[in-house]
């Protein structure tokens, strides 16, 4: 089974991150894809940040109803601060019929080089690369390497950073969160 690892704090989790999630469980050779909950760092408490299980709640919320994406609190476990190249070989010692690739934004890809053990990451997974709207340019090493893939999904310029803001200041953002998400947060009194 092939697995798309799609890392990130969620906080909240969009409709953007559900598009391409989707988007990628529809049009490439993945199985299934993990939306892994990155923990929040002992060392950076961010206040912004909600709990670790309240992120995962809403991961949860907004893919039940979708097959083949599921949530996923792998790093919770792990020894912090976590590097992806730990995760990587945490999860292919757990499952080694288990074929594991990583989902990143471009604008990630052009720093990837700067990650701890990336030629590893590089030799052994595949790394599936979705559009977004960026500056600089991506190293020219990762032109055609082939075990990078660019899907052509849609550019989604929504954040997490944005929908915090515009709960703080009293606005209508009910359309960009999943409706069961946007009711936890409604609920919870999230980011207010």
């Amino acid at each position: 089974m092939k697995i798309g690892l799609y890392f990130g704090t969620f906080n909240p989790i969009h409709v953007g991150h559900l598009i391409i999630a989707n988007h990628l469980a529809e049009n490439s050779d993945l199985d299934q894809i993990w939306l892994v909950v990155t923990p929040q760092s002992p060392f950076k408490k961010k206040q912004s940040l909600l709990d670790n299980y309240q992120r995962l709640e809403m991961v949860y919320r907004a893919t039940k109803d979708y097959v083949r994406l599921k949530p996923s609190d792998i790093e919770f476990n792990l020894p912090q601060p976590n590097y992806t190249i730990n995760t990587l070989t945490y999860l292919q010692e757990k499952h080694p019929d288990y074929e594991f690739s990583l989902i990143m934004g471009e604008d990630n890809l052009k720093s990837f080089h700067k990650w701890k053990n990336y030629e590893l990451i590089l030799e052994h997974h595949d790394i599936y690369v979705y559009p977004r709207i960026s500056d600089g340019a991506v190293e020219t090493q990762f032109d055609n390497h082939n075990r990078i893939h660019h899907i052509d999904a849609p550019i989604i310029q929504l954040s997490s950073t944005f929908v915090r803001k515009a709960i703080k200041a009293g606005q209508i953002i009910r359309p960009m969160l999943p409706e069961h998400v946007w009711e936890y947060v409604d609920e919870m009194n999230f980011y207010k």
